[in-house]
This record gives C-alpha cells, sequence and structure tokens, in this order.
C-alpha cells in the first residue's frame, strides 16, 4: 500500500515534470512514509513518482517505481496482489526470472508475459501506473472493487494522475474548482464517482485501465473485467458451504504481509465474523483495535468483549471522547482529500491502529452490500409500489417539514438517481437550491442530466444491492476508508470484496442470497459454529459515534452566524431542536468552509 503520482507532457521539460511531481509525492507522503522514488524518461516526457509504505517485502528491492531488468517495463503501484505467489509460480514456469520477493515485481512479469490480459487475473486491491518503453504506451489500472483510488487530469495534450486529489492541486496542475461540487456534495453527502472538486479532475472507475498513446497524446479508457458467467446456486446448504469456504480462503489470504496486520473489530457481526477467521490463522500474532465510549448508547464493549475472549493475540481498545473529537476535527477534514459526511470513525480507529505498530487491518467493509444489510432491501420493495403512480402525486411532498417526508418529492425525477436519493440521500433539489442560492432548475440537470446509469426497473434485493454497492459503498465507504487510514499510513484490506468471494455471492439465487426477515441470515447460517448468536441477534447500529451530541455540542458548527443562506440558518437552527440528523449539519458545516 502506498501512495503513487505521475505526469506526461511534450510540453513542460524533465525538469519541470520532476519538480511537479515531487510537489505531488510530497502531498501524498502521509501515505507511504517509508522510502519515495522518481522515475523519468526524458524522451517520453514521462515521470512516475511513488511514497512507499512497506508490507510486503521490506528490504530497499520492493523500491519504486520499479522495471524489469531490461527496463522495458517502469511501473509506480499502490496496493497488494493477493494471488501474486501463485502468478510468481506460472509466470516462472513460463521463464520470468524474479529478483525480490515483491507483488510488484509479479505484476511487470504478468504484464510481459500476458500483457493486457494480465490485468484481470490480479486479485486483490490495486492502483497501477505501467509505463512500456518499447509500445510507448502507459496505461493506469484501477482493481475491480474501486479499493484502491487513482484521479486523472488530462489537458492540452498531457495526462497527470495521483492517488489523491489535493496532490494534484498542491503540484499547480489542476486548481480550477468544479462549480457543481457544492450540489452533488448536498444531495449526496460525498462526491460522487467520477466526480471531484476539481474541473476536470476525474476518478477512474473501478475495473478500468486508461491506455496513453505517447506518440499521438490520445488515450482510450476500456474495462478489463472478466464477465461472470453465472452458474446459479439454488441449494441452500450448497451455498453455506461454497460461502464458508471461499470466505475463509479470502481472509487466509488477505493475512499475507511481512509486517504487523490486525484487525478493525467494533462488535457487529461482519467485523466480529472476520475477527475469528483472522485469529484461526495468525493466533497470538493477530492483533485488534476497538474503540468504545462513555456515552453508552454507543458502547459495543460488551459484544466486543464476547469475540475478544474467543480469540488470542494482543487486543488494544481506545476510548474516544468529545474533547477528542472537538480536538481533531481541524486534522479530520484536512485529512479528508475531498468534503464527506462520514469517515470521521475510520480516522479514529486507524489513528489508534498506527499508534498500536500496524501498518495493515481488516474490514468488514462490504457484507452488507452481499447479503442484504441495509434497510433499503426492504424499502425498495415500497418505492416499486409508489413508482406505479403518476410523478405529480409526489410534487407536493417538497413542502413537508418533515424530512422523511420531504425525500418523496425525489419520485417526480424519472431517474434511477432519483430512486437511490429517496432510499439514501441527504437534502432535495429544492432545499439545496435555497441553501447555495440557486435555481432548482440548475441542481436538477446537475443531478439528473449526465450520467447514464443501468435500467433500475425490477425494484428487487438486486437492484438494492446494485444501489449500495455501486453507489453508497464506493463513494463513501470505500473512498473514505482508504483515505482516512492512509492519513495514518493504515493499509485497510476487505476480504468481503475479495474478487473470487464477491463472484460466488453473486452467484447465489437471490430467492436465497437475502432474508427479508433476518438481515445477512446466509451469511450467519454460514458461520453459527463460531460466530455467538448475542453478535448477530441484536439491532444493527453499524460503527456509530455519539456524533448527534458531540456536533450539537460544538461551538462553531453551530454558529448560526457562520451560514450564510436563509435556508442554511434554519436548518442549523433545527439542529439545535434536535429535529435534524448531524450528518446533513456537517455537510453544511463543510460547504461554509469552502465558500
Amino acid at each position: 500500500m502506498c501512495r503513487i503520482a505521475g505526469m506526461i507532457s511534450k510540453r513542460l521539460t524533465t525538469a519541470e515534470l520532476r519538480e511537479k511531481v515531487t510537489l505531488m509525492c510530497q502531498a501524498l507522503a502521509h501515505g507511504g512514509p517509508d522510502d519515495e522514488g522518481i522515475y523519468s524518461d526524458d524522451k517520453a516526457g514521462l515521470v512516475f513518482g511513488h511514497r512507499r509504505l512497506s508490507i510486503i517485502d521490506l528490504s530497499p528491492n520492493g523500491h519504486q517505481p520499479m522495471a524489469d531488468v531490461q527496463q522495458k517495463i517502469w511501473i509506480t503501484f499502490n496496493g497488494e496482489i493477493y494471488n501474486y505467489i501463485d502468478l510468481k509460480e506460472q509466470l516462472a514456469g513460463l521463464g520470468a526470472k524474479f529478483h525480490s520477493n515483491t507483488d510488484t515485481e509479479v505484476i511487470i512479469q504478468a504484464y510481459i508475459h500476458w500483457g493486457m490480459a494480465s490485468f484481470s487475473r490480479l486479485r486483490g486491491i490495486f492502483a497501477f501506473g505501467l509505463y512500456d518503453t518499447e509500445k510507448e504506451l502507459t496505461y493506469l489500472v484501477r482493481d475491480s472493487s474501486g479499493v484502491k483510488p487513482l484521479y486523472y487530469y488530462i489537458d492540452d495534450g498531457d495526462l497527470s494522475f495521483a492517488s489523491e486529489v489535493k496532490a494534484l492541486k498542491k503540484a499547480g496542475i489542476a486548481t480550477e474548482p468544479d462549480s457543481n461540487w457544492k450540489v452533488r456534495f448536498l444531495a449526496y453527502g460525498h462526491i460522487p464517482e467520477p466526480y471531484t472538486t476539481l474541473k476536470g479532475v476525474f476518478s477512474l472507475h473501478k475495473g478500468e485501465f486508461l491506455c496513453w498513446h505517447h506518440q499521438k497524446g490520445t488515450y482510450e479508457i476500456h474495462s478489463y473485467h472478466v464477465a461472470n458467467h453465472k452458474t446459479i446456486i439454488t441449494d441452500l446448504d450448497e451455498a453455506h458451504g461454497l460461502i464458508h469456504n471461499a470466505l475463509n480462503f479470502a481472509v487466509d489470504r488477505q493475512l499475507i504481509a511481512d509486517a504487523p496486520i490486525g484487525v478493525f473489530l467494533s462488535g457487529g457481526t461482519d467485523s466480529s465474523l472476520i475477527t475469528l477467521l483472522a485469529n484461526q490463522e495468525k493466533h497470538a500474532r493477530l492483533k485488534t483495535i476497538s474503540i468504545f465510549f462513555d456515552e453508552k448508547a454507543y458502547d459495543e464493549r460488551m459484544y466486543q468483549s464476547l469475540i475478544l475472549q474467543k480469540i488470542e493475540g494482543e487486543k488494544f481498545a481506545h476510548l474516544v471522547k468529545q474533547q477528542d473529537f472537538e480536538e481533531f476535527l481541524p486534522q479530520i477534514i484536512e485529512d479528508m482529500d475531498m468534503p464527506t459526511t462520514d469517515g470521521i470513525n475510520t480516522w479514529f480507529i486507524s489513528k489508534y491502529a498506527h499508534e498500536d505498530g500496524l501498518k495493515a487491518v481488516l474490514s468488514g467493509v462490504g457484507a452488507d452490500e452481499l447479503f442484504g444489510g441495509y434497510p433499503s432491501f426492504n424499502r425498495i420493495k415500497y418505492l416499486k409500489k409508489m413508482r406505479q403512480l403518476p410523478r405529480v402525486s409526489f410534487a407536493a411532498a417538497k413542502y413537508f417539514t418533515s424530512d422523511r417526508y420531504k425525500k418523496i418529492s425525489f419520485l417526480t425525477y424519472n431517474h434511477p438517481l432519483a430512486d437511490y436519493l429517496l432510499l439514501r440521500g441527504h437534502y432535495t433539489p429544492m432545499d439545496i437550491a435555497k441553501i447555495l442560492e440557486t435555481d432548482l432548475s440548475n441542481v436538477e440537470d446537475i443531478l439528473f442530466n449526465d450520467k447514464p446509469l443501468p435500467n433500475i426497473s425490477n425494484y428487487d434485493e438486486e437492484d438494492a444491492a446494485w444501489f449500495e454497492t455501486n453507489l453508497y459503498m464506493q463513494n463513501q465507504l470505500l473512498r473514505d476508508t482508504d483515505v482516512m487510514g492512509m492519513s495514518h499510513a493504515l493499509e485497510v484490506r476487505v476480504p468481503f470484496l475479495d474478487e473470487d468471494f464477491k463472484k460466488l455471492a453473486e452467484c447465489i439465487a437471490p430467492e436465497i442470497r437475502f432474508d427479508m426477515n433476518q438481515p445477512k441470515k446466509i451469511l450467519i447460517d454460514s458461520f453459527k459454529d463460531i460466530l455467538p448468536r448475542a453478535i448477530w441477534d441484536r439491532s444493527k447500529m453499524g460503527f456509530t459515534f455519539p456524533l448527534q451530541q458531540w456536533m450539537r455540542a460544538h461551538g462553531e458548527i453551530t454558529n448560526v452566524t457562520l451560514y450564510q443562506s436563509k435556508k442554511a440558518k434554519d436548518i442549523i437552527r433545527d439542529f439545535g431542536k434536535n429535529t435534524m440528523h448531524w450528518s446533513k449539519i456537517f455537510a453544511l458545516y463543510q460547504i461554509q468552509m469552502n465558500a
């Protein structure tokens, strides 16, 4: 896990390119404290930069950017390839020679032997830039689950890329704000891909690669995703067995590391399961990181203890107080890279994991999306019935004062994103227009006129899974987890999003994969032999902080005079009456800071 950056230009000198890439790497230094490197090719007008967080092969052999012996292929790589040992054996059989124990060198040899087809053979979390000196091509490649970020900017025949948006800005490569980001942020609570806060800076989609032609200064973007030819699993007992084996395999291969590795343990079903499975492999070498609060409604120590009693290893638990929140909030916002209403929880637990000596952890992110862990999996059926009514029926809902009913006005828009925003959105278009003091039509154009989506028409559990996986998890959970973890030089791995485990889950017939009476029942039943009933047989609460009361007590966040528009001031007053959720206030606060 590292941070990467690079630039290709025929206009700038190599010295100018090196200066900009060096600036980007300095902006990314927090995610790669162990080493740094720069590679340049004068003839190609190319510079790659790298900041290293050493996890596999801690020796200097892992220095990047890295090349093959003949220096025909150069790479700057961020992430982990979990199946690199298997690939290395296959490549050795084809005659490949290796000079390190790194997964980075395996990517190079895989490309040399299999070309672009190598991308789909990789199992892991990754984003990399790869330069083929003979073909005069550079590839930017991102993993199929979108765990590792990769942002690019193309202007006047130049290509620039980086792991975080702030790097492009601090190097002076892209500095103009995207005038639409505030509308998107207030609607979603994050900036949805491919957009960012900067004009012309985009996120490469998961499972895609960008190919840059040096001679022509042109590019194309393709998917390397291999279609999952489903053999539908309809037998429940068979599904239980397959889930049991596949998740054990995923956890086992994601524990590979030469540096200390641990697990985030919240006390919920998903993190508890990952902890128990990791303990079977690591035993006394496993470290767990937990957080607790003085506020009893958020304190999960009772559930954490149930799991900790069953495992070996070192167990770290940290108390987070309101004063910690107030002390670190400015740093948290600085580390976000882009505005978000989530990630505070991940920032704190990553901080403690780093202080406890860890460089990598496993997380339970992804199970809710695969197996129906959210309320949206039930609510989407009611949405189907409402969609059968004339859209005009919902026009008056925008005048409701209650948020719950006001969001029904999204049904006046004939767009799949309106369905998602009804389930997950923050502010309605009319409220956004009032907050930003702009035209409603402008807000509607930004939200609903430029993004093609798959046709969501069945309004069933699979549609809910698509929404949660590709919108909420992709744009909020995974982005926030990566950027907050890396702000503390911590790699967060996600076994539930292992490529092979995901493919298996998607092959299970919806009738047995989802249970409307018990969320994630098929997953729980697959591990009932090790998972205590008290862990899974309780109300879902997520990895939640007492932010409603902490933000209500925060002097600046609740200072009405800080906010500009009348609508924003009214919302802050409502928050003082405890009739507004903290996440909406946090969004307003960040908008105000960027005014």
